[in-house]
Formats: structure tokens, sequence, C-alpha cells
């Protein structure tokens, strides 16, 4: 139980780093008239008008965050974000293997956990570079949907484990939060599985990137719940 202090104070920058990085990002390529004639100036064909992605889908996520000066906040904070991760998903291992040393969900989880933050390392790194290959393109999105299907997974797995082991921790956690976390865990495995259609699709390009934004934010939310979710001791 001693990793509880350390799982909030890191749940908690894994939530705040990526929500500022790309919100930072969306700001910068639509508000692009304050950096002209700077050293941060946007390239022109990155400058959008100013909109709010997560209602009109106008670009993605990457639209916003591959371009100059973009990239430059975006993927030192994925990358730090995933070093967070890694961390996250070990503290938690430590924790269960205090309750249970044989929970075979553990190592699952940390697996999962830590596999998706490899990923998001690889899809940070290779963000913007462009190169005109069909086996490059497939890689790309490779990475990116396995970093989302793992990081559910495990996320899915912490979830069943809280549930398996609340008893032991029930003066260390707040049970409201708890259903939060399990309401939040289906409700996205549900969006994932009914957008499949959509997803795969050529069009409703506006719907996906409404779709992306919104996601990304509901993913991260996990780790605020989880800050909320242990008691001060």
């Amino acid at each position: 139980m001693n990793n509880l202090k350390e799982i909030k104070k890191v749940s908690l920058w894994i939530f705040i780093i990526p929500l500022l990085a790309v919100n930072i990002c969306w700001l910068i390529v639509t508000h692009h008239q304050y950096f002209t004639e700077t050293l941060f100036e946007v390239d022109h064909v990155s400058r959008l008008n100013f909109t709010i992605p997560y209602l009109s889908g106008e670009f993605s996520i990457s639209r916003s965050a591959r371009v100059y000066p973009s990239y430059l906040i975006f993927k030192p904070a994925m990358i730090f974000t995933a070093f967070l991760l890694i961390k996250y998903w070990i503290y938690n291992s430590r924790l269960f293997s205090s309750l249970d040393s044989h929970s075979s969900l553990i190592k699952y989880f940390r697996f999962f956990g830590i596999a998706s933050a490899v990923f998001l390392v690889l899809h940070s790194i290779f963000l913007g570079v462009n190169i005109d290959m069909e086996i490059y393109k497939f890689f790309r999105r490779f990475v990116l949907l396995s970093f989302i299907i793992f990081e559910l997974i495990a996320q899915t797995l912490l979830v069943i484990n809280f549930i398996k082991f609340k008893k032991n921790i029930k003066n260390l956690f707040r049970q409201w939060v708890l259903n939060i976390k399990i309401f939040l865990v289906i409700t996205l495995i549900i969006v994932a599985l009914v957008t499949i259609p959509i997803l795969s699709s050529s069009g409703f390009k506006d719907l996906k990137h409404i779709l992306e934004w919104n996601y990304f934010v509901a993913i991260i939310s996990f780790y605020f719940l989880t800050f909320l979710f242990w008691k001060k001791k």
C-alpha cells in the first residue's frame, strides 16, 4: 500500500499533460495569427480557422499536432506521458501483488499497460513523418490502433482487479469513483465496437474526428478518476 501516493501523483499528471498538449496544439493552429513573423510561425498549410473540434470535427488531433510548432509540444508531452504510464502500471502491479502475488490479472494488465505506452512513443515519434508507402501508412494506423486497444484492455483488467479486491481495500478507496470507472470502461468498449463500421468506412470524416477528440479525453479521464479513487491516508 506504500504505492498509493505515487499512483495518485502519476495518474494526475497522465491526465493533465496530454490534455494540455492536445488543446494547446488545437489553439496554436487556430490562432496562428499570433505567431506571425516569430520563431514559432505556423506553417501556411497548417493554418486553420477557429473551431471547436470536439463538436465540429473539422480536423483531427494529429492534424493539429504534427505541424510546426505544435509538434514541439505534442511529441515531448506524449513521450513523457508514456514514461508516466509505464510507472503507473508498474506501481499498480506492485500494489495488487501485495494483496495476491499469484493473480494472473496483474501480469496481464501490466503487460497491456506498458505495451500501450510503447505504442504511444512510436506514434509520437512517427507523427508527421511522411513516407509515401502503403506499408508505412499501415504501420502508423496499426501503432495508433494498438495503443487504443492495449490501453483499453489494461484499463478493463485493472477495473476487474479493483472489483476483485475491493473488500481488501474498502477503507482506502471511494466506491462512487469505482462505479464511474466501471461505467467509463464499459462505455469506451461499447463506443469502440459500435463505431467500427464508421471508422472502417471512407466517409463520415467529421464524425470520425469528433469521436477521436472525445474518445481521447475519455481514455485519459480514467487516470483522473484514479487520482480521485484513492483516499488520502
